[in-house]
This record gives structure tokens, sequence and C-alpha cells, in this order.
């Protein structure tokens, strides 16, 4: 009771002490669960409504918050390099270990740069992670820097998009250090996750990328394009935790545009019960 006597009189002070006109009213209970119930509501709304502009029958699932705990990553099975654990290699994976109905869209490359697509995930507020090559995103940096400031990772998939297996330790290092130095000249930042193209490691890569300060080899288990998914397991299904593979590309070599690759993913994704998470969020 002390207490709670010297907070209101700390608030009837600090009411009158800057000689405004009283103390203000805090909203009663009620009135709280009302407000918070209403900015449900228009949030809803509005996602009903951006859903509708972008030809979506129905609006994204919402994503439950990111664990406090984040889950403990290791490589999958099958995917390991002689010596991976002893040596502290990035771990390789295609799904997150959760029970949440949540999957995670990346995509990679960066040869389209479609400012439509960024609209659209803007407006549809789904979460995306980027990994980019030097090769094909110099032609306009600052088109991936408008993702970076809408929220987007942006991360490392090589200078030049090679075979990585095929070339020496020293190679695979400059491969993947000078992205590393692209993503800080231009982004601020140098990414802990890689991707190698197409992929493909061998030991040398994983040694390569931790030299360069990655952390995570993020792989995927579906991959979606403009008109169909592939899938990784015998299922042919979504997962909890899966994550899912896209590349930055358009008319040139798809029959159809990015945000149609956009509308076949989230249908399917939210047909499924599934909502999109961040990457990030969990690692």
């Amino acid at each position: 009771m002390a207490g709670l006597a010297l907070v209101a009189v700390a608030s009837l002070a600090s009411g009158c002490g800057a000689g405004g006109s009283g103390p203000s009213a805090n909203p009663a209970p009620g009135q709280q669960y009302a407000d918070k119930a209403a900015q449900q509501r228009a949030a809803q709304q509005a996602r009903v409504a951006a859903a509708k502009r972008w030809g979506l029958r129905t609006p994204p699932l919402v994503a439950p918050a990111p664990p406090q705990r984040k889950p403990e990553i290791t490589t999958r099975d099958g995917f390991e390099v002689d010596g991976h654990v002893e040596e502290g290699l990035p771990p390789v994976f295609t799904t997150i270990p959760t029970k949440e109905k949540v999957v995670f869209l990346t995509i990679d490359d960066g040869a389209e740069k479609d400012p439509e697509f960024l609209r659209m995930m803007s407006e549809l507020k789904v979460p995306y992670t980027a990994f980019l090559s030097d090769y094909l995103v110099k032609e306009d940096y600052a088109h991936f820097k408008q993702m970076q400031e809408r929220g987007v990772g942006l991360n490392n998939h090589t200078l030049d998009h090679p075979y990585m297996p095929g070339l020496s330790y020293s190679q695979q290092k400059h491969q993947i250090c000078g992205m590393q130095d692209v993503m800080e000249k231009r982004y601020g930042t140098r990414p802990v996750l890689f991707r190698p193209p197409f992929g493909n490691y061998n030991k040398d890569t994983l040694r390569a990328a931790k030299d360069c300060g990655i952390k995570y080899a993020p792989l995927w288990n579906e991959e979606v394009f403009v008109d169909h998914w592939a899938y990784r397991e015998w299922d042919r299904d979504l997962h909890p935790g899966d994550i899912v593979l896209s590349h930055f590309r358009g008319e040139d070599d798809w029959e159809g545009t990015m945000p149609d690759m956009i509308r076949l993913f989230l249908t399917k994704v939210t047909e499924k019960g599934y909502a999109v998470g961040r990457l990030e969020d969990y690692l």
C-alpha cells in the first residue's frame, strides 16, 4: 500500500509541478481493452484490404512472436562434412526447430529488381530474407538498400555465384569474404548468414565461410517458382519451420512476375494454416 501511495503522490506532483492543467487520467481497464480490440480490428481490416489489392483471396496469417529462447541450430543429418562439429563450422540446415506453424521465405541472387514486389511485400507485411550475389546486385545497389530500410535482412551469396566445390579454399574465401566487403561497404553490415550457390558446398566452403565471419549456412526444404513448387521431402508438403527458397526473377526468366510468385507462395502457405516468419528472429 505504501508503494501505491508513493506512486500516487509522484503522479500528482508531476502533474502540478510543470504548471499544467492537472494530472492526466489513465483510461479505465475496460477502455484499454476496448482500444486494443479496436486496434486489432483495424489491423485486420488493413490486412484484408491489402490482400484484395494484391489479388489474394485471404490475407496472410500473422506470424507468432519470435521465441525468447532461440532454438539450437544443428546441421541436418547427411549434410555434415568431416570435422563439422569439432571445428565449429557453420551448421547447414533446411528447417528451423519449432512446433509453430511458421515457414521462412528466402530469396536468392538479385537479378530482378521489381518495385512492385517491394510495395507488395511492404503492404502485406510479409517478411523475407535475401541472399545476394554482387555480379547481379551491383547493377542497382540502391534497390536492395530500399529492402534493407524496410527491415529485410541482406545476406551473403558470393560475389559471382560459382560452383563452390570446384574452387580451391583461397578462391572460395575470396568469393565469400569479398562479398562480405561489398555488403559492409554498401549496406553497413557484414552478414552472419551465407547460402552457397546451388546449395553446393564442401569442407573448404564452410571453413572459408567461418573464416569470413559466417555463423549459419541455411539451405531450403521447398522452392517456389512463378507456376509451381518443388520439394526436398518425400511427402511434398510444408512442415513447421521449413525454409522456402525462391529467386529474384521476372518475366525474362519466368512466365510471370515476382508478385505472381508471391501470390502462389502465400496462397499455399495460408491455405495450409502457416504464417511467414522472419528467419533471423530464430537464429
